[in-house]
């Protein structure tokens, strides 16, 4: 059976080869082919984006304190699973009206998506022959493709706001922020609105869309909250340090690994030669972006310090990734190592500028996702002929001023109704003890030593 199974293996490929070799120099695959292929993007695209859950999250407990690191777990999971449920029963209809994603005439160029509860569901494969069926790729691997997105939006909030928020207030932010706030100004954008119809604004896989969305919606937070116990003392500011570089470390390198799901599942499109070759692009330059950030915090820590800062070295490449985020694709490999360097260069000097300003950020959310965030929407300029600098600034300003001043107005009333902030003696024991009830390392002692 075996002898006789191999040759005629054998044979069927050779007959195969003159029509696969006719399909790569021709027309590429048919209409069922693409949207196979393009559904297949966006459902690997999205769980590698899912995947920087767990970086947020690893990356968020080795630089909180050993007392807090239940909570900032509990907060990820938590922060994850809500955003599945806002953005499925508001946000994807926001987003893209009715689950309309090839945004029809009707919604062109608009302010806001439609409210309409659970609209969406998975399409399945009943009555389907062709592409046209179905459109241009399933609705269900457009959804989880997003969704991750809009998740990764309040894991920046989670970090800025780190060892002193109660638990149930920022859950709450979270499901507005991710029902609500995000999925309005990405419609102006992803969704076929004003932004982009209007201004021709360029924002390929979010820097300004989601990553300055986070950067905005943490810094109202910050403000609102205030700094940890101890952390400006004097006119001095006090190094805080983290439980575990290790685990941030880990943490900064699953980002980045989901990074190349970020932006490379943001071609959304896998059906052709052309498409596949831009995805590769976009994979070299996304991984050049993050090597020059890491190399720039690297060596301008040591040229400013004396010694090198391993956590500045660690928002560095993400800082980097934020930073080619809203152009992977037309630049060179040294023009992303460059526009990723920038972006280090950047984290270095914003962080020790906040703590000028008394806004402490936890873990550099702040500087790595809203200050890198506009860099790298500005940076599309380099690149893209097809940009243009008031095409870039207004819609900053105006996703900054939606974001931030809704952000804030959420903030203060959730502050007013039921409090945001632990109590002083809450805050010296350790959230895990006061708001989870178990430690992450019990057998270090109580948390209330780690002040």
């Amino acid at each position: 059976m075996r002898k006789t199974l191999f040759p005629l293996l054998a044979a069927s490929l050779i007959a195969a080869t003159p029509a696969l070799a006719q399909d790569a120099t021709g027309t590429g695959l048919p209409a069922d082919g693409i949207w196979i292929m393009n559904s297949l993007l966006f459902l690997m695209g999205g769980f590698l984006v899912m995947f920087m859950a767990a970086g947020f999250c690893m990356l968020e407990v080795g630089l909180v304190r050993t007392k807090n690191v239940s909570m900032q777990c509990t907060k990820n999971v938590a922060l994850f699973s809500l955003a599945g449920l806002g953005y499925y029963l508001i946000g994807y209809n926001l987003m893209y009206p009715l689950g309309n994603w090839s945004y029809g005439s009707d919604e062109a160029g608009g302010y806001l998506g439609a409210f309409a509860l659970a609209a969406m569901e998975a399409v399945s494969s009943d009555g389907m022959t062709t592409q046209d069926d179905a459109g241009y790729a399933s609705t269900g691997s457009d959804f989880f493709f997003q969704l991750m997105f809009c998740a990764a939006t309040a894991s920046i909030v989670s970090g800025a706001l780190a060892e002193r928020i109660k638990l149930w207030p920022f859950l709450i932010f979270t499901f507005i922020l991710t029902a609500i706030i995000y999925p309005i100004q990405a419609s102006w954008k992803w969704g076929g609105g004003f932004l982009d119809t209007q201004y021709g604004f360029l924002d390929f896989a979010g820097s300004t869309v989601v990553h300055s969305v986070g950067g905005w919606a943490a810094l109202a937070g910050a403000l609102i909250l205030g700094p940890r116990l101890g952390k400006y003392k004097d006119g001095r500011v006090n190094p805080i340090p983290g439980s575990s570089i290790p685990l941030a470390t880990l943490g900064m390198f699953i980002l980045w690994l989901g990074w190349f799901g970020f932006n490379g599942g943001s071609q959304l499109a896998m059906g052709t030669i052309g498409d596949v070759a831009d995805i590769s692009r976009i994979f070299a330059n996304t991984n050049a972006a993050a090597a020059g950030g890491v190399l720039a915090a690297l060596l301008l820590t040591q040229v400013l310090y004396g010694k090198v800062d391993v956590t500045m070295v660690l928002n560095g490449a993400l800082a980097g990734l934020v930073s080619i985020t809203a152009e992977p694709l037309t630049p060179t490999i040294g023009s992303a190592t460059l526009i990723g360097a920038i972006g280090g260069v950047i984290v270095v000097f914003s962080v020790p500028l906040l703590d000028k300003l008394r806004i402490d950020d936890v873990v550099g959310a702040i500087p790595v996702h809203l200050f890198a965030g506009i860099w790298g929407t500005m940076a599309v300029l380099l690149t893209n002929s097809d940009a243009t600098l008031m095409g870039q600034v207004i819609p900053i300003a105006i996703v900054g001023g939606f974001v931030f001043v809704t952000s804030l107005v959420v903030w203060l009333v959730l502050r007013i109704v039921m409090g945001i902030r632990v109590s002083e003696e809450e805050e010296m024991m350790g959230l895990d003890a006061t708001e989870i009830g178990i430690e992450a390392y019990p057998e270090f002692g109580k948390g209330s030593q780690f002040i």
